[in-house]
C-alpha cells in the first residue's frame, strides 16, 4: 500500500498516530535477535516466480463495494528477483485480492523453508515495530486444488490498527509480509504434509498470495487458522491498497531432468572406474 503519496503521509503523520503492538511469542522483526527473515540476496534461492497464472485485484476499501479497485503496479513486478528491496517495484493486491504465480521448476519439500514471499514493509516507531501488510499463502501441485499454510495472528483485536499504524512481527506466524522490504517470509512445505491426498508437497507448481483484510469488523475481516481476526493496517483506500508483492523466491526446487541425468552419468562413470581398478588389482 506504500505508494509515494501514502508513504509521505505516513512519515509526516507517524508521531500523531497510535502504534499498536506488543511483544509476542514468535520470531521478531529483522534487526532483532532471533529474526528469521531471509535476505533477498541470499544464495539459498535457486529460482524465482516466472509466470503470472492469474491476478484478481481487490477493492481499495472492502467496505465500499462500489469503489475503485487497486491499480498500483503491474502483476509482472512479482516475477524474478530484479526489484530487490525496491519499495515501488511491487504489485498491490487490494483488500482480499490475490495473485497466483507459476515457476519454471516445481518446489519441493526440503530442509527448512522451501520458498519465501517478499513485501515492502519498513521499520518505524521503535525497536521491532514496522509498517506491515499481510497475506495468506496457498500452494497447489495440480493448479486446481490449493491448500493454505496455517497462520496465526496474536495482535490484539480490541482496537483497530489504523491505516498508518505499526505491527510487531513477534505476534505473527506464517503470514507473508511479516518482515520489512528485502527480507522474505519463509514457508516450509513440511507444514502441509498429510493435509490432503490432492497435495504433493514435493511437486508444487503454483503459489497463491491472498491479501489479508485487516479489519476487526467481523463482516469484513480475515481470520487466521485459529479463528482470530487478523488486525493489520485498515483502512487504506488508495490505488496501492493491501499487500504489495515484491517477489517469491524458491529455496528447494525439483532438480531439472538434465541435472539428474548428469548425476546418473557421473555415478555410472565412477562405478565403471572402480570396477576397472578392482579388476586390475585382482590380476596383479
Amino acid at each position: 500500500m506504500k505508494s509515494l503519496r501514502t508513504s509521505l503521509i505516513l512519515f509526516a503523520s507517524m508521531h500523531l498516530l497510535p502504534q499498536i503492538a506488543s511483544a509476542g511469542i514468535y520470531d521478531p522483526q529483522v534487526g532483532q535477535p532471533g529474526s528469521l527473515g531471509i535476505p533477498k540476496s541470499s544464495p539459498l534461492f535457486q529460482e524465482w516466480a516466472s509466470t503470472v497464472i492469474s491476478f484478481n485485484p481487490g477493492p481499495q476499501d472492502i467496505a465500499n463495494p462500489g469503489g475503485p479497485l487497486v491499480t498500483f503496479g503491474s502483476p509482472t513486478n512479482a516475477l524474478g528477483s530484479g526489484n530487490g528491496d525496491n519499495t515501488y517495484g511491487v504489485v498491490s493486491l487490494g483488500d482480499g485480492g490475490s495473485i497466483t504465480l507459476g515457476f519454471d521448476r516445481p518446489i519441493a519439500n526440503g530442509a527448512g523453508a522451501d520458498f519465501a514471499v517478499f513485501e515492502n514493509g519498513f521499520l518505524s516507531g521503535g525497536a521491532g515495530l514496522a509498517f506491515l501488510e499481510l497475506a495468506f499463502v496457498d500452494v497447489s501441485s495440480d493448479g486446481i486444488n490449493f491448500f493454505r499454510f496455517p497462520s496465526v495472528s496474536l495482535t490484539q483485536t480490541a482496537t483497530q490498527v489504523g491505516g498508518f499504524s505499526l505491527l510487531d512481527a513477534s505476534n505473527l506466524h506464517s503470514l507473508a509480509g511479516k518482515y520489512i522490504a528485502g527480507y522474505g517470509t519463509g514457508f516450509d512445505l513440511e507444514d502441509l504434509v498429510g493435509i490432503s491426498p490432492l497435495l504433493n508437497v514435493n511437486h508444487i507448481i503454483q503459489v497463491r498470495i491472498t491479501d489479508v483484510v485487516g479489519s476487526i469488523n467481523p463482516a469484513y475481516g480475515s481470520r487466521d487458522s485459529l479463528g482470530n481476526l487478523i488486525n493489520d493496517p485498515y483502512s487504506t483506500p488508495f490505488a496501492s491498497s493491501g499487500f504489495d508483492l515484491n517477489g517469491v523466491g524458491v529455496i528447494n526446487a525439483v532438480p531439472e531432468p538434465s541435472s539428474i541425468a548428469l548425476v546418473a552419468v557421473g555415478c555410472a562413470g565412477l562405478l565403471a572406474m572402480i570396477r576397472r581398478r578392482s579388476t586390475t588389482s585382482s590380476r596383479s
